[in-house]
């Protein structure tokens, strides 16, 4: 047994994720005290405010007014969207769960008797029909939270996003503090819901479970698969809603009427900032919440068939969550270091202050890893390892959790590298622009494709180290290691669409040029980390699906996987297709909803008179009717491919074609993604790096409106749905269709390959 007792264990838990509940509430109490709304009488809150703002003096009042009204119109259209696409979802998910309660059940024909225990011999354990209603139970829960998730996040960022607006007009430090709190109310909440939710179900089901931990803890991966479908759903409905928007408004807007972006004559301008919440906040939400609670899944899932859960060691069963308690008081502390420790003076401050943030949270975490590791976990025991038991010894697993972190940091800088305009890859994108819109195509792309070297040695080593010191669960810790500072990460990420949004509203309100400036800093910034954030979802994501593949093979039964078997083969080809099959709809998705809206806005301009006078309002409602039906419309047929392969591949092909086609879905989706995630950041910061001209080098390619930045225009219109759409699903792809075919792996054991059979 380790140091901790089982009574401290189950008190630390809830309390590190009570804890982090109410950091989020005191930043957000924090935020809100900015105040938005024009219905103050005179003196009463901005007069104070605002001493010494000469240039904003005269007009406060009335500004404030305006970007009260821009901000509720963002809100009401951000909550409008996901209401409707949860109503869709919810039928999806009642359907799904019939069909994992059928599948489930089916096993052993619905049959209420108890049976021998698959790992733990000579026991018995509970019937099939109960894993089958309590993964059902998992499942409905991991979706609630995975869209609950999503939802504050975007009810955080709309509201924080005027905000930060405001407070840009006494001075950059104090919109990046109010920006990145808010993040951190995102970041904070996530986790600490998710650690919550999986600590309060475990318990609840061991009411029924007694001391089947096996059952019990397979029955939880009902959890992780509830949390990534609506994960696939809301990113893949997000990003198409989001791009769609952004690229018709700055084909029209920027290319053809020579208008500033996020300039309040644009139709689709509202319907482009109401999609950076619903794409990139409410699906990244969604994401990393889908990662967190698969790895907390796998881990569980193998160390319970493991010495830990054959002799009900409940500490050392608990591991996955003390790591993550772990996490939310580490990244508490590092968030100090944000918002209260180092104040911003200067613009070039941001961005280094976010990549700090990164470091900091790692290097701390280390130390709380061996803490962790040395308290929880005995110091000898033993792992199972497809069919045999591999004897550990406690710092063994220290090490695989601190090499997936610190892969993550290196994951993390790399794509910093490569997609931000401090550095000379994205220098030498804006560069090839000179020549016009193809040679920064190829520029761009091959920027992509070399940013995809380092992060998969990264992943291999961390993969080999781990694996070689503590088998399928290493890599399991591995990716929650990579995850454990996720309310950082997330604080990070959220930051970028919501100092985004706040230079739109600036935009809109007609704040003045200096006030702009400041916001554009800020969003350059905030590319970067929402850069950063993506690789860091890719990188779990590889390790959390192979995470989930080895549980799957040990559940299904399967020795070995053999390449050179055909049915292992063709499962291998086709598994690596799937992630071009995915991209392709989700493209041409983007593509077709883009087109509708190039038309509406040039419709508009056409035929409004005095729109581009600014006598006239452009109909900005239509717009967000054409993004929202486009998504719901377009969100079906990539999730069903995702959701149905594993499920006919393992009924109709068995389980080793379904091995195949994981391990070939992980191998090419982990490349696309990462590099179709950096080729548009480096195409969108070549952009921005030529419209802020802020060295010699980029004078001489603008100003706004020049050859070169309308050929920097074309690349970022191009990278739009690859950085915001197939790139970050991809992630899903991989982890959801791993995760799935474990919950589904006793059905397909036990009645899979039905063509084989008959061939």
């Amino acid at each position: 047994m380790g140091l901790l007792s089982e009574g401290l264990t189950q008190l630390l838990i809830p309390l590190a994720a009570l804890v982090g509940l109410a950091f989020a509430l005191l930043q957000w109490f924090l935020v809100s005290r900015v105040k938005v709304s024009g219905s103050y009488g005179e003196g009463n809150g901005y007069k104070d405010k605002l001493i010494g703002e000469a240039e904003e003096g005269v007009d406060s009042l009335e500004v404030t007014i305006k970007v009260a009204e821009i901000q509720n119109a963002i809100s009401i259209g951000a909550t409008s969207f996901l209401f409707t696409q949860y109503r869709y979802l919810s039928i999806f998910v009642g359907v799904f769960s019939a069909i994992i309660f059928l599948f489930l059940g089916s096993v052993k024909g619905f049959s209420t008797k108890s049976e021998p225990c698959t790992y733990n011999t000579g026991n018995t354990c509970k019937p099939a029909l109960a894993n089958a209603l309590f993964t059902t139970i998992a499942f409905l829960l991991g979706a609630l939270t995975s869209v609950l998730s999503g939802f504050f996040g975007m009810k955080i960022a709309t509201y924080a996003n005027a905000r930060t607006t405001l407070e840009a007009r006494r001075g950059v430090g104090k919109a990046f503090i109010t920006a990145f709190r808010s993040g951190a109310v995102m970041g904070f909440l996530l986790a600490a819901n998710g650690l919550l939710v999986l600590y309060i179900t475990i318990n609840l089901f061991k009411l029924y479970y007694g001391d089947d931990w096996e059952g019990l803890y397979e029955s939880i991966t009902g959890y992780g698969l509830g949390g990534s479908s609506m994960a696939l759903f809301g990113r893949v409905g997000g990003g198409i809603y989001t791009k769609a928007a952004d690229v018709g408004a700055d084909l029209v807007g920027k290319v053809e009427r020579n208008i500033p972006e996020d300039d309040p004559r644009n139709p689709a301008v509202i319907a482009d900032n109401v999609g950076d919440n619903v794409g990139d906040i409410a699906g990244m939400g969604s994401d990393l919440f889908g990662s967190y609670a698969e790895s907390s899944c796998a881990a569980l899932f193998v160390a319970s068939i493991s010495s830990f859960g054959i002799s009900h060691d409940y500490t050392a069963m608990s591991y996955p969550l003390i790591i993550s308690s772990m996490g939310i008081v580490v990244c508490l502390i590092t968030t100090l270091f944000a918002t209260d420790l180092f104040e911003i003076k200067k613009v070039s401050e941001i961005e280094p202050s976010l990549k700090r943030q990164l470091l900091i949270s790692t290097v701390l975490m280390t130390a709380g890893i061996a803490a962790v590791t040395f308290v929880a976990l005995p110091s000898e025991f033993t792992l199972f390892s497809f069919g045999t038991n591999k004897a550990v010894k406690n710092w063994y697993l220290f090490f695989c959790v601190a090499i997936g972190l610190w892969a993550g940091l290196v994951i993390g800088y790399t794509t910093e590298y490569y997609t931000s305009n401090a550095y000379s890859p994205v220098q030498d994108v804006a560069d090839s622009c000179r020549t016009g819109a193809a040679t920064n195509v190829i520029f761009g792309l091959a920027l992509g494709y070399k940013s995809v070297i380092i992060p998969v040695f990264a992943i291999a080593f961390a993969i080999y180290v781990s694996f070689s010191l503590a088998a399928m669960y290493g890599i399991a810790v591995a990716a929650l290691g990579m995850l454990s500072t996720i309310s950082t990460g997330l604080a990070i990420d959220a930051y970028g669409p919501i100092s985004d949004n706040a230079g739109g509203i600036a935009e809109m309100a007609g704040m003045s040029h200096e006030i702009r400036e400041r916001t554009d800093a800020l969003d350059a910034a905030g590319n970067t980390t929402a850069a950063i954030g993506k690789g860091f979802a890719i990188g779990s994501a590889a390790l959390v699906s192979l995470a989930l593949f080895g549980a799957y093979v040990s559940r299904a039964g399967i020795e070995t996987v053999d390449v050179l078997t055909p049915k292992v083969f063709i499962g291998l080809l086709v598994g690596a297709m799937l992630p071009y099959w995915f991209s392709a709809m989700t493209m041409k998705s983007v593509g077709s909803a883009a087109l509708k809206m190039v038309e509406e806005v040039r419709r508009q301009f056409n035929t409004i008179p005095g729109l581009m006078e600014g006598t006239a309002k452009p109909d900005y409602a239509t717009c967000v009717k054409i993004s929202t039906d486009a998504s719901l419309k377009e969100m079906i047929p990539p999730g069903a491919l995702v959701m149905l392969t594993p499920l006919i591949a393992g009924t109709f092909f068995g389980v080793e074609t379904l091995a195949g086609i994981l391990a070939g879905s992980l191998v090419s989706g982990v490349q696309i993604a990462i590099s179709a995630s950096n080729t548009g950041g480096a195409w969108d910061n070549a952009k921005k790096y030529i419209e802020a001209g802020a060295s010699e080098h980029a004078k001489s390619l603008g100003p706004k409106g020049s050859d070169p930045h309308k050929a920097a225009v074309i690349g970022d219109t191009i990278g739009d749905p690859l950085k915001d759409t197939s790139g970050p699903s991809l992630n899903i792809l991989i982890k959801l269709m791993a995760v799935e075919s474990l919950v589904f792996a006793p059905f397909f054991a036990a009645h899979g390959g039905v063509l084989f059979k008959w061939l």
